[in-house]
């Protein structure tokens, strides 16, 4: 059970850190089709989004491997757990049902 629940923590951590690095390092024109709600938030704000992702990603498994500041995991996954909470009112309140069923809300379109 403890490799699966590494498995699990490790895949998830790649999704979140490849949303955040991709939402930190491309401008915002260039998600924006793949990614209408960043229209609505600034680039600042969308790259806030990505850092937190990514920092988040790597609180999933750092302080878990390196047994320093073990409390930083369930920390962290809470902060993604937010984030994702938030992104799927974000997409009900737009309309976007399809949307806010999808993890990671990066990779998600409205249909």
């Amino acid at each position: 059970m403890n490799v699966l629940l590494w498995i699990l923590q490790g895949l998830l951590a790649l999704a979140f850190l490849a949303a955040g690095v991709m939402k930190t390092t491309q401008p915002k024109e260039k998600l924006a089709p793949n990614m209408p709600w960043v229209n609505d938030f600034s680039a600042g704000t969308v790259k806030f989004v990505g850092v937190t992702e990514a920092l988040g990603a790597l609180g999933l498994i750092l302080p878990a491997v390196t047994g320093i500041a073990v409390v930083l995991t369930p920390i962290a996954a809470t902060g993604l757990a937010l984030i994702m909470v938030l992104a799927a009112v974000y997409h009900v309140r737009k309309g976007e049902y399809s949307s806010s069923a999808s993890t990671p809300p990066s990779s998600s379109s409205p249909q």
